[in-house]
């Protein structure tokens, strides 16, 4: 097992399924200890990626709560630096489809959950974040996109366009950082087996897909201390060679 990242601690959003669990693990796997982010309702999903990463000697934080909350995100922030003064890797992956609909079918309230919980959950983790990064020897901030961003995809709109800011805003955010020890990267999935693909692409044998276990080792890459890549978009398919 390696352990290029040991002693080190993540945070990653969205940890109790899919892309975000698969990361968490793999993250422990390599030597770190997790911060774990899920909404309150995944408490036990929470409770049983635990008990997996106490199982690989690493140790778990669970904090459920729901990314909208803006104000337990500062909270969080705080937290993290009265009992560990610091953070070494940061995974922005919480996300939400929305509705695949004509735009002007959107409902509002549908439309401002992409805002909160697509874009501005992950500014308020950049705003709350940033200090305990700079104060890591070599701090990683990983963010997650779409092959749909930049297409204009009919009924597509809302997702895309959540999606297209948080390129911005992270790339923004590289380019913030490059003089010091912050590199900030996108990791663009492409179909991947999780229960978004599903809901978005029903028809799909979901068997034909790559499972997450396999793009968290991407993730783990870019979380070393060693990865010099920043301000870069990684294609997952491109990466794995698939």
């Amino acid at each position: 097992m390696s352990n290029q990242l040991e002693g080190r601690l993540a945070l990653v959003t969205g940890a109790s399924r899919g892309i975000g669990r698969a990361v968490a693990i793999e993250l422990a796997k390599q030597g770190a200890d997790i911060i774990a982010v899920a909404r309150p309702r995944s408490q036990a999903a929470l409770e049983s990626l635990d008990d997996e990463i106490q199982a690989l000697g690493r140790k778990c934080t669970l904090v459920p709560f729901d990314i909208k909350d803006f104000a337990a995100i500062d909270r969080l922030g705080a937290s993290i630096f009265e009992r560990w003064g610091k953070l070494d890797i940061f995974v922005g992956n919480a996300a939400i489809l929305g509705p695949i609909s004509p735009l002007g079918h959107i409902p509002p309230k549908d439309f401002q959950m992409l805002l909160d919980i697509n874009v501005t959950a992950n500014w308020r983790f950049i705003r709350s974040l940033d200090p305990l990064l700079k104060a890591s020897e070599a701090g990683r901030a990983i963010f997650v996109t779409s092959g749909s961003t930049g297409k204009s995809k009919a009924f597509w709109g809302g997702y895309m366009m959540t999606k297209a800011a948080v390129e911005n805003l992270a790339l923004t955010y590289s380019n913030e950082n490059n003089i010091n020890n912050i590199n900030t990267n996108i990791v663009n999935p492409g179909p991947i087996k999780t229960d978004m693909r599903a809901k978005a692409v029903p028809g799909e044998d979901p068997d034909e897909l790559p499972k997450p276990e396999e793009i968290a080792k991407l993730f783990a890459e870019l979380a070393s201390p060693t990865c010099e890549k920043n301000g870069e978009i990684i294609n997952f398919y491109e990466w794995s060679g698939r």
